[in-house]
């Protein structure tokens, strides 16, 4: 699978998602694209699946007729996303084209 960090998602998560191609958005040039455009050029470039921890991002944008996927992580700060990986790659694995999906990681 094809994924696409958001400039927000730690990039040290690239690592535990074995078997997929990870970009950020930076490495594209894509890191002053508004999340619409972002959407639309990812999906074009073959992207299956967006990472974001932009929250508001399921309330502003509609998936529907795309066939990229959004995870949106409920935190970003990597020391406490590390203990919780396995909870991203498990919803990577969950990921229905054209439809957003969270990820909780638990604030301890």
């Amino acid at each position: 699978m094809r994924i696409l960090f958001d400039q927000s998602v730690p990039v040290p998560l690239r690592q535990y998602l074995v078997g997929h191609t990870v970009r950020t958005a930076a490495e594209e040039g894509w890191d002053r694209l508004a999340n619409g455009d972002l959407l639309s050029v990812a999906e074009k470039a073959g992207f299956d699946l967006l990472l974001t921890t932009d929250r508001n991002m399921q309330y502003q944008q509609n998936l529907t007729g795309h066939k990229i996927a959004v995870i949106i992580l409920s935190l970003q700060q990597w020391p406490k996303l590390r203990l919780h990986a396995q909870l991203v790659d498990e919803a990577i694995h969950a990921a229905i084209p054209g439809s957003f999906s969270e990820v909780e990681i638990p604030f301890e």
